[in-house]
């Protein structure tokens, strides 16, 4: 294992350690997520009615279970050494900054959409989601792009809310479709 070390006084860097062992962070979250779905599976309110072993807790409790397994084989994976590897994608240029502009108009998107879609429903809220992020990852078809938009939120809508029987919002188109 390397160190780096401060070229003017030749010490360890400051941080170095935590810098080596940065997946260990990922192993964190992963093992938070973990704990927040058993926790929300094992409050889960489970009607009497269900019949057999496989019941609305069975899937959250299995990827509860495997996201705190991950993490805790990750962490000793990094504890002993484990690095992963860079990236050497032949179309990554590592030297670039990352888009902060297009991860921020994303993420403000989905805040929109879910601000949006309570009063204004899933169908034009969900124009707005498609359109917005075709806009933040480069698609500048003013005629084009929202005429897409609306077509595959309506068609989300129609299929999720009367062919899959999983109900979203409708807003003021509710009693049209």
């Amino acid at each position: 294992m390397t160190t780096t070390t401060d070229p003017a006084t030749g010490t360890p860097a400051r941080g170095s350690w935590l810098r080596e062992h940065s997946e260990l962070g990922v192993s964190l979250i992963l093992l938070l997520l973990g704990a927040l779905v058993l926790t929300d599976a094992l409050t889960l309110s489970v009607e009497l009615t269900q019949r057999g072993p496989v019941g609305p807790r069975t899937v959250p409790l299995v990827v509860g279970a495997g996201l705190l397994l991950v993490a805790v084989l990750l962490a000793v994976d990094v504890l002993r050494g484990g690095r992963g590897e860079s990236e050497a994608g032949e179309d990554v240029d590592l030297s670039e900054p990352g888009d902060h502009r297009t991860v921020l108009l994303l993420v403000g998107v989905f805040l929109g959409f879910a601000v949006l879609v309570g009063p204004l429903g899933f169908p034009v809220s969900g124009a707005l989601l498609f359109w917005g992020a075709a806009y933040a990852l480069g698609s500048r078809h003013p005629r084009r792009d929202p005429l897409i938009a609306a077509a595959l939120a309506l068609v989300t809508y129609v299929v999720f809310n009367n062919l899959l029987g999983v109900p979203l919002p409708g807003g003021p188109l509710m009693g049209v479709l």
